[in-house]
């Protein structure tokens, strides 16, 4: 008995037309994954726009509201109603050398800052400070 080839024929014409076959559907098949990943995401920006209008349209209609106009003008602009005493509370700046306090920076107040050309100006000087004597020529 002749011992059988391990291939045949048609088994190594079977394994090229699967391996073509693989070949030309892989790159679709990666472009519809990265398609569906951008239709999600898609869908997830639209519905949060969707949110937002939502949010708008709340706020509009608060707005609409005579008493919450009335509400937002005595709060934000510091508006009182006729008869009424109006004071805004300051708290009084603190003593030259002291540190600024916990409650500082909790209320959000800034530390005592330099403007922004005494800044500038310190930094040329530094800069020029720093630059090593020119030496002389021969």
């Amino acid at each position: 008995m002749a011992a059988r080839p391990r291939f045949t024929s048609r088994a190594t014409v079977l394994v090229l037309v699967l391996c073509s076959l693989v070949a030309i559907l892989a790159y679709p098949a990666r472009q519809y994954i990265a398609q569906r990943g951008e239709i999600a995401a898609q869908r997830a920006k639209a519905e949060h726009a969707r949110q937002q209008v939502d949010e708008l349209r709340r706020e509009k209609a608060r707005w609409q509201d005579p008493e919450y106009v009335k509400a937002q003008a005595r709060e934000r602009l510091h508006y009182a109603l006729p008869g009424e005493i109006p004071f805004v509370s300051v708290s009084p700046p603190p003593a030259p050398g002291a540190k600024p306090s916990s409650a500082d920076a909790a209320a959000g107040r800034p530390k005592a800052v330099k403007p922004w050309y005494a800044t500038l100006w310190d930094s040329v000087d530094a800069a020029d400070a720093a630059l090593p004597a020119p030496r002389p020529a021969r």
